[in-house]
């Protein structure tokens, strides 16, 4: 086979190469009296040609450009300064990679291709075996650096396993796998706490998404990558269709929304939960710069969740690392959007390494491994925080958690409801009242069975003779509204407060015609409140139901006051012994954390709580059993991820993965 050799860069004179002689390691007797052309070139022009001939907007590697003619084969565009930062990234010589880039061309012009994972294998086997014949190792061969093998790193044996299995692209198997790995990250979060199955699964994903080597539309790569984010998001909530079935009036009019429900968290779970593996899909950049835009827009995504459709900020990734409080305490410093980018971006760097060891890549890790100790040691410092001024606690609170049955609780005849409300008062007085006084008493979400309207005192904080926080409907100003209600020992209602975060499909209809038991007027937002009694002031912060789980929303920026606590009372009753209620008792744990405030929780039926301002639950009442429980709270303190905020937050890891994506843009992308 002849060689024409033609010089378009005069820095390729630099470097001995023998093109006759790579070229000869692909002799055979078809090819004998055939002819390659070979031009040295730079970036600028196989950029052009590259935007010209295959509509790709950016240089690459080597070009081919098959003739059709068993003599005249064709031409190949090498590009100097792709080769030399490819060379760079992956250890080796100039010269070694430019041998690959001829072979490889060379057989692209004999007919060869790698548009499925069959032909790649045939191609790959021919550039081995001919670069062997000039003492080049395989160049696909994983790295010695750092390991040859992978033993020494983490999930190496799970990543050798993927990949020997390999799926066939668009396969009914790989559609599989991104279904599986979606219903393994569900299982992170409580009652479960398999933390180390979503990172595996994300890992996955990952994997999956990063090894496609087809052109894909974005809308393609959703469909591609839609069974991940289907299945997650179905298995994370699926609890909230408890709800229709737990009160029979409910059940006979809403039971028919059961399959639309489960159908529509499937679709806004493939599009939501699969915008980060998307984005990854289809912008085209270096191993090392992957992780950091992978954990940058899966925090982007979160944060878009505390404002879409009115909101549904749950089960951030961070609260995976709720049974590890050293590493959880991080969000004291950078919430749950910054340990969520950790975690994620740690996950991604460990794919990358394992899939190629090169510098770039190693560099990768190092920069979210030391990420990952900074957190640790900032939750050290918070949770040593937190722990201090027990001894100086001088509110006695009691948190009283009725246990009614919902269905008890619902709308019946006049006669039945007012019965039910009697019945209702008289045990909570009974579960509320006991030798010790306390400051305060704290009861659930609409636990008053009654209608508040202007005017109204509350005789329940008159029979009791102390403070009393309790949940009720109230009607003022001609709307309906879900208001925590604040008394002294006297009944004298002090405070009305309501919630502000309603929940859709349960206390408002979405877009004003989707289906909802009630239309509730939403409160003004975040306030503080402050009651007087006997040991001083208490000021806390009040939060209705799943309010709690969106972050900087119960403290006013810039508030004067610094409140002790903050006070949720909910109504878990709707979800029964499902993961929403363990679920919602994390996303208190991760507010107190993030805010540096102990919480008071009060739930209807469980879970009752004292958390701490680390996270930790000091005391608890389970899911379903009746009964008080007397805490004190201490530990209140002014975070970073409070005084910074989450909005700021959000432009300082977004700054953060930028840097990290150009710092590494010169490396290679390697699929």
């Amino acid at each position: 086979m002849k060689v024409f050799v033609s010089n378009n860069d005069k820095r390729w004179k630099k470097y001995k190469i023998d093109f006759e002689k790579i070229v000869s390691t692909l002799d055979s007797a078809v090819y004998s009296e055939s002819e390659v052309s070979i031009v040295l070139t730079d970036d600028a022009e196989i950029h052009s040609l590259n935007r010209q001939y295959r509509n790709i907007d950016k240089p690459t590697n080597v070009l081919s450009f098959e003739l059709g003619d068993d003599v005249l084969l064709g031409d190949i565009y090498i590009s100097l300064d792709t080769v030399k930062r490819e060379a760079k990234d992956m250890n080796i010589s100039v010269e070694e990679h430019t041998a690959h880039m001829v072979v490889h061309g060379v057989l692209h012009l004999m007919g060869y291709d790698h548009m499925n994972d069959k032909d790649a294998k045939k191609m790959e086997s021919r550039e081995v075996k001919a670069l062997a014949k000039i003492g080049i190792k395989n160049p696909y061969a994983e790295p010695e650096f750092v390991c040859a093998d992978g033993s020494c790193c983490p999930g190496s044996g799970l990543f050798r396993f993927l990949k020997s299995f390999k799926p066939r692209e668009d396969g009914i198997g790989q559609y599989l796998l991104y279904a599986v790995f979606g219903f393994m990250a569900s299982l992170g979060f409580a009652p479960f706490n398999a933390w180390w199955l979503t990172a595996i699964a994300i890992a996955g994903a990952y994997w999956l998404t990063v090894r496609a080597k087809k052109k894909v539309s974005v809308f393609g790569a959703f469909c591609r990558i839609a069974p991940f984010g289907a299945v997650y998001c179905v298995a994370m909530f699926w609890w909230v269709l408890h709800s229709i079935y737990v009160v029979p009036e409910l059940t006979a009019q809403f039971a028919i929304w059961t399959v639309p429900g489960v159908l529509g968290l499937a679709i806004a779970g493939a599009i939501i939960f699969s915008i980060p593996f998307v984005v990854l899909r289809k912008i085209n950049m270096s191993g090392a710069g992957r992780p950091f835009m992978f954990a940058a827009v899966w925090v982007l995504v979160l944060w878009l969740r505390e404002w879409m459709f009115t909101g549904f900020p749950w089960n951030p990734i961070a609260n995976i690392m709720l049974p590890l409080p050293l590493f959880a305490n991080s969000m004291a410093l950078w919430g749950a959007l910054g340990l969520s980018f950790v975690i994620v971006g740690f996950v991604a760097a460990v794919v990358e390494m394992l899939r190629i060891r090169t510098i770039s890549r190693v560099l990768t890790f190092a920069v979210f491994s030391v990420l990952v100790f900074a957190g640790c040691v900032a939750g050290r410092v918070n949770m040593r925080v937190a722990d201090m001024g027990a001894e100086n606690a001088q509110h006695l609170i009691r948190v009283v958690q009725p246990a009614i049955d919902q269905a008890q609780k619902a709308t019946h005849d006049r006669a039945t409801a007012i019965r039910n409300a009697d019945f209702n008062l008289r045990r909570m007085v009974a579960l509320a009242s006991s030798t010790a006084q306390p400051d305060l008493i704290v009861f659930p979400e609409t636990a008053y069975p009654f209608v508040i309207v202007e005017g109204d005192m509350m005789p329940l904080a008159a029979a009791l003779g102390t403070n009393v926080v309790i949940g009720a409907t109230t009607y003022i100003d001609n709307a309906v509204q879900n208001s925590m209600i604040v008394a002294d020992k006297n009944g004298q209602i002090t405070s009305v407060c309501s919630k502000s975060h309603l929940v859709p499909f349960g206390e408002y209809r979405p877009l004003g015609f989707l289906p909802s038991p009630v239309n509730l007027k939403a409160g003004d937002g975040a306030e503080l409140i402050s009651l007087n009694v006997d040991n001083g002031g208490f000021v806390f912060a009040p939060a209705i139901c799943y309010e709690i789980i969106f972050s900087d929303s119960l403290v006013p920026m810039g508030a004067s006051d610094m409140p002790t606590a903050v006070i949720n009372i909910t109504n878990d009753n709707w979800f029964g012994n499902t993961p929403g209620t363990y679920q919602h008792l994390d996303m208190v744990r991760r507010y107190a954390i993030e805010s540096g405030l102990p919480i008071v929780r009060a739930n209807y039926s469980g879970i009752s709580a004292f958390v701490l301002s680390d996270g930790s639950v000091l005391s608890a009442l389970p899911v379903g059993t009746a009964g008080s429980l007397d805490g004190f709270v201490w530990g209140a303190h002014m975070t970073p991820y409070r005084m910074i905020g989450m909005n700021w937050w959000l432009i300082i890891i977004l700054g953060f993965a930028c840097i990290g994506v150009f710092g590494t843009r010169g490396s290679k992308r390697d699929d």
